[in-house]
């Protein structure tokens, strides 16, 4: 498993602060990813102060770790740019939030249609699926991605030395 190098990190002063994964975002999620065989990967800890119900993560937290696994999917193993089209998000069972909580984020490719990717999405606790989802994203040409979404290729951080 490799640590992804976040592309966007050099950007810092024209206003790069997303939510998920940008580092310095205060209120942010500082989500990292790692590309495991042909699944995006990412590892998070859940505070509690991102819990719904007690103890219990917020199920828009849950869809924002998955849509941005799934973006991460898209900037990686496509090496483009691209949004969310649709996704549908399945809450099978409870996603603890809290001290000592580690849930694993997994994106996979299911289909691919011209410029439209179909992902499939899931957050593990202690090995079980507790939430899943199934993501289409709308893909940019290179040089549009690069032209209006600033994105100049992806790499591991092994590749980046």
């Amino acid at each position: 498993m490799d640590k992804i190098k976040n592309p966007y990190l050099h950007l810092h002063d024209e206003g790069y602060n997303c939510f998920a994964c940008a580092p310095w975002n205060p209120v942010g999620l500082h989500m990292e990813f790692f590309e495991d065989g042909e699944d995006i990967v990412s590892f998070w800890e859940p505070g509690l102060n991102y819990q719904s119900w007690l103890n219990t993560l917020h199920g828009g937290i849950q869809a924002t770790l998955l849509d941005e696994t799934a973006g991460w999917y898209i900037t990686r193993k496509m090496q483009t740019a691209g949004v969310t089209s649709s996704m549908n998000v399945r809450y099978r069972h409870n996603v603890p939030a809290g001290p000592g909580v580690k849930l694993e984020i997994r994106a996979r490719l299911k289909e691919t249609r011209r410029n439209l990717v179909v992902l499939e999405g899931s957050i593990s606790h202690d090995g079980q699926v507790c939430t899943t989802a199934e993501l289409t994203y709308f893909t940019f040409p290179q040089e549009k991605a690069k032209s209006d979404f600033f994105f100049c290729g992806c790499e591991l951080e092994k590749d980046a030395q």
